[in-house]
């Protein structure tokens, strides 16, 4: 069998840590014969371990510890510590393979509670598992999930060829926020979120680009941001936005407009690639080999 991971972009400007949204780019796990000892093949990166030390076993056998051994085959083209949920695919990937060899036949939900205890928060995990667009809360260890159709645009993904680790992007973020700030931004979420749902992506748009909860102290982290959203809002885009803990900046726009967004981009003296994405409506899948 071969367990299926879509990437996923998250906060979406002020859904700060509860709004995210897969996308079509993909880890894969193939499920081989069995051994006597856990063997993951995969070319991702020197780093990633080869055995139990990798975090997908580690997720699998905190679930199921007496799993059997097997061989796997990963690949991913999700880049690594971009801001498109690279560690949140392979939590849910995980999950799913203790799920799937372990016999649980756990609920989306269960998935859900699972993966947020582990991750710490569901803006990127929600969406890996149910794909589209999910509005998702943790607090005090309840976790609740609304997921819903992203409205009609295209998404244009700027990927650096640098990393940015979550925990430095969340090291410039003030430690508090005065109990107006909080309003303000509460208020922004609000309204991009309702905006989303109902399909309305100019009010969205500018809900996103308001946000007053993280983009602000993180924008400088990646200094292409301000070139990109700049000349995204001169050609029409509706929104432009950090995704994740960057740095991975995306672009929503209609589809009318992206094509002349994405040449005007490619005239700039970036190192990094334009990828056209599209919203993964599935989530985590099994498929038969």
């Amino acid at each position: 069998m071969k367990i299926i991971v879509p990437a996923t972009s998250a906060n979406i400007g002020p859904g700060f840590d509860s709004v995210g949204v897969a996308v079509t780019k993909y880890l894969q796990i193939e499920v081989c014969e069995e051994r006597d000892e856990w063997l993951i093949e995969h070319q991702i990166g020197k780093w990633i371990p080869h055995d139990e030390r990798n975090l997908l076993l580690k997720i699998a056998l905190q679930i199921v510890p007496d799993l059997q051994s097997r061989r796997l085959k990963m690949t991913s083209d999700v880049p690594l510590a971009r801001g498109l949920g690279s560690s949140s695919s392979v939590i849910v990937a995980g999950i799913e393979l203790a799920n799937q060899l372990g016999q649980l036949n756990l609920s989306d939900h269960e998935k859900l509670q699972l993966a947020t205890k582990i991750e710490g928060h569901p803006d990127n995990v929600a969406p890996a598992i149910y794909g589209n667009l999910v509005i998702a809360s943790s607090v005090d260890g309840q976790v609740s999930a609304i997921v819903a159709d992203f409205p009609e645009c295209d998404f244009l993904a700027y990927i650096p060829n640098y990393e940015l680790r979550t925990r430095d992007s969340r090291g410039v973020l003030p430690k508090k926020l005065s109990y107006k700030e909080a309003v303000a931004a509460s208020s922004i979420a609000n309204v991009a979120v309702a905006a989303l749902l109902a399909g309305d992506m100019v009010t969205a748009g500018q809900a996103i680009e308001g946000d007053l909860f993280h983009e602000r102290y993180r924008q400088d982290l990646v200094r292409e941001f301000a070139t990109i959203k700049q000349v995204a809002k001169e050609n029409g885009a509706y929104a432009t936005y950090l995704s994740g803990a960057g740095p991975t900046v995306m672009v929503l726009a209609s589809h009318d407009t992206m094509p002349t967004i994405k040449a005007e981009l490619e005239k700039q003296p970036f190192k990094g690639k334009l990828h056209d994405l599209k919203v993964d409506t599935q989530g985590v899948r099994v498929e038969a080999k």
